[in-house]
């Protein structure tokens, strides 16, 4: 079960590398290092959105944690009326735009 859920984050993590602070551009990366023994080099996009906080998409940059915290503010809810033969009704908040725009990386439609 555990090597399930890893699996599911790391497909999640390659999706949202954009807006994580995981460095999406592992080939500028890979052309810093000077060996294939060397230690790992970052790329200069990984290294701006690290000291700016913010994405190239001009959301703010979170670790995979934050994110989904932020996400756990999205929740359904059953409503029961308290009218007569009022049916009840489920109610799903609003995503915000970086919410919605997290969703579109990983291809999910609320």
């Amino acid at each position: 079960m555990c090597m399930l859920a890893y699996y599911v984050e790391w497909h999640m993590r390659q999706k949202l590398a954009p807006i994580l602070f995981d460095d999406d551009d592992k080939y500028s990366a890979t052309l810093k290092r000077t060996s294939v023994v060397a230690k790992a080099q970052r790329s200069d996009d990984a290294i701006l959105k690290a000291k700016s906080k913010t994405n190239s998409l001009g959301f703010p940059t979170h670790s995979f944690q934050t994110l989904i915290s932020n996400l756990a503010s999205i929740v359904k809810n059953f409503i029961q009326p308290d009218l007569i033969d009022a049916p009840p009704f489920v109610k799903v908040t609003q995503p915000t735009n970086y919410q919605s725009k997290v969703f579109q990386l990983l291809g999910v439609n609320l």
